[in-house]
């Protein structure tokens, strides 16, 4: 038998696989039929003109990935059960069908499938106050790369596996000296536990306490990543109202469901930035004890307050193992770095160890040695106590250049700490229709309305300050503040 084939030897692409595409395809398109006996090697490469070699190392590819197989004594043949039949069998299975990497999906799976990202893309505008990350352009990069670069040089057992899941014990140390001093938590370095960022504590701590059904509280309006996570896990959510004082302790008292969990963020809430007063906090201590209740306390910015004092953390007044505290350095340092921590009562630390083991054996060491130098070297405080000012400047600019612009339509929330303020804005405007001026004016802004769990509240806005210069921050909220003005 002889093959009509066609091969270039002025191709970039070797002859030997050029052969092996002219097979495939002669295979493929039917012209070689299963069963169907090859010819030799030596007279196959007499009739193309080249060498045997190049015809075996072709049959050697098809072999292999199943076109051909190869009979003792007799030859080689095309397969009787080609590999391309096993995908046409997709082909042919029900329209209505789901993909099958996804029917055997588990509760979470399936409500994960079904929920809208929380990840939403910011568009392209000239000015967006969308974003409440730090300003990563003022981080002493250089510095990082030589304390990264110390550890590289180091010897090879650190590349090895941490001993431990809980994090590199130095980093733990200096952490929990950190909080000691700067948020009067009260722990050991054992009680630390570190994590790839806060968002993985939470689901830790999620994934060892809750069943399908349990009562979760929490802030409302509020995070979204700790009220998609406990859903994820079948909780019940009951969201509780927040005010200028922060969590409404009267509020939480009328609700009797027997509750697993209650998050909170006291020192910057999110996204109205109130701060629990010390009077509510000892008072919620009070209703956790008497209930039975954990706290999951989120200080995810607490290093960035302007003018007042900061109260000392829940977690530094709690006399009963009530609470869990974490922490990220994403809001303090770089969002890339993805380093948070967690600070458990003593007896949950065997459990938290074996679930951190499960979940990702351990994180990423080499960035734990450069962040604990760049914390007993005194590089961490600096930089705070820099970007602190920075802030408070942006700060300053935007209630400024909103009052300035917007008079009596708006009243300023949480404008004493974090990177982020929100704003009240008196307007009979959708926020919908608010956003989508500001868009056509090339300013991003959000409502706050995707925070609520219940009754959404309209005219709040969410605007993030840290990455944007002074200058562009007034002109920002000068054309933003068009969109409120009569015609």
């Amino acid at each position: 038998m002889d093959l009509v084939l066609t091969l270039d030897r002025a191709a970039p692409l070797p002859l030997y696989e050029q052969l092996a595409v002219a097979l495939r395809q002669a295979v493929l398109q039917g012209r070689l039929q299963p069963h169907q006996q090859l010819p030799s090697s030596r007279r196959l490469a007499q009739s193309l003109q080249v060498s045997r070699s190049t015809v075996t190392q072709s049959y050697d590819q098809l072999l292999s990935e199943g076109y051909f197989e190869a009979r003792g004594g007799s030859g080689t043949f095309v397969s009787a059960q080609l590999p391309d039949d096993y995908l046409q069998l997709a082909e042919v299975a029900s329209p209505q069908s789901r993909p099958a990497e996804l029917t055997q999906l588990s509760r979470l799976g399936q409500a994960l499938l079904a929920d809208t990202p929380l990840q939403v893309a910011d568009p392209d505008r000239v000015i967006s106050f969308r974003l409440s990350s730090p300003e990563t352009s003022q981080f002493p990069i250089q510095l990082w790369r030589r304390l990264l670069s110390r550890h590289c040089q180091t010897t090879w057992p650190r590349l090895n596996y941490s001993p431990t899941a809980m994090g590199y014990g130095p980093l733990r140390a200096a952490i929990a000296d950190y909080l000691g001093r700067s948020r009067a938590v009260q722990c050991r370095a054992e009680q630390v536990i570190i994590v790839n960022g806060s968002q993985q504590g939470l689901d830790l701590m999620a994934r060892l306490t809750l069943d399908p059904g349990d009562w979760v509280a929490l802030e409302d309006p509020g995070y979204l990543g700790v009220r998609r996570c406990f859903a994820s896990y079948g909780a019940q959510l009951q969201g509780i109202p927040v005010d200028a004082a922060g969590l409404d302790i009267d509020a939480l008292r009328h609700h009797h469901q027997k509750f697993k969990w209650l998050y909170v963020t006291p020192s910057h809430q999110f996204p109205t930035g109130a701060t629990l007063s010390l009077s509510r906090r000892l008072a919620l201590l009070q209703w956790a004890q008497q209930t039975g209740t954990l706290i999951l306390e989120d200080d995810y910015d607490s290093e960035y307050r302007y003018g007042d004092r900061p109260i000392p953390a829940l977690q530094g007044l709690d006399q009963h193992s009530t609470v869990i505290y974490t922490g990220t350095f994403s809001k303090i340092l770089f969002p890339a770095l993805r380093v948070g921590y967690l600070v458990v009562p003593e007896p949950w630390i065997p459990l938290v160890n074996r679930a951190k083991w499960l979940c990702d054996r351990q994180a990423p060491t080499l960035a734990q040695y450069a962040l604990t130098d760049f914390i007993t070297e005194g590089h961490f405080e600096r930089h705070i106590r820099r970007m602190r000012h920075r802030y408070d400047q942006r700060r300053q600019v935007l209630v400024n250049a909103l009052k300035q612009h917007l008079g009596d339509r708006v009243t300023i929330l949480g404008e004493k700490a974090g990177i982020h303020l929100m704003a009240k804005i008196e307007t009979d405007l959708s926020d919908q229709a608010v956003m989508r001026g500001a868009a056509e004016m090339g300013v991003g802004v959000v409502s706050a309305q995707g925070y609520y769990l219940n009754a959404p509240k309209t005219g709040e806005f969410i605007f993030g300050y840290a990455q944007l210069a002074e200058t562009h921050i007034e002109q920002g909220i000068r054309q933003f503040a068009q969109i409120f003005k009569t015609p």
